[in-house]
């Protein structure tokens, strides 16, 4: 375990109010694991933002019934074999499929894949979600 190290902070009064409201709807047991969540969720945008190696998920939905769609997306991974680790492939009912791709790589990298799959007619939606890979944080 870490070494832990106790500091204090100062806040106004209505402004600690608000963040032990948000606390309790987050179901945080203490201050200090917010604390400790929020300065992680920051440092990771920094890594984000200095290009440093991320983690990720791009998730997709769209209708499998549109075949050229289906091989248009498979083109798309195969373009950037190098930042996707593994795909996941879900039935969500009889025409439209999700589908989880998993990244590690350049924020950049990932960002412009995401795009690219965001840009291909008849997919419904693209999110990306990116991470750390748990080494700078």
């Amino acid at each position: 375990m870490a070494q832990l190290v106790r500091f204090g902070v100062s806040l106004e009064k209505i402004l600690l109010a608000r963040f032990d409201s948000h606390l309790k709807g987050k179901k945080y047991t203490n201050r200090s694991e917010a604390i400790r969540d929020l300065i992680r969720e920051d440092l990771i945008k920094r890594q984000w933002q200095e290009g440093n190696e991320i983690a990720g998920t791009i998730t997709i939905i769209y209708d499998h019934h549109k075949r050229e769609l289906v091989n248009k997306l498979m083109d798309i991974q195969h373009d950037f074999g190098g930042v996707i680790i593994s795909t996941q492939h879900i039935h969500l009912d009889h025409h439209n499929c999700l589908e989880i791709i998993a990244v590690k790589g350049r924020p950049k990298l990932a960002q412009k894949l995401a795009d690219t799959l965001k840009a291909v007619k008849w997919v419904k939606h693209v999110a990306l979600s990116m991470s750390s890979t748990g080494k700078e944080i």
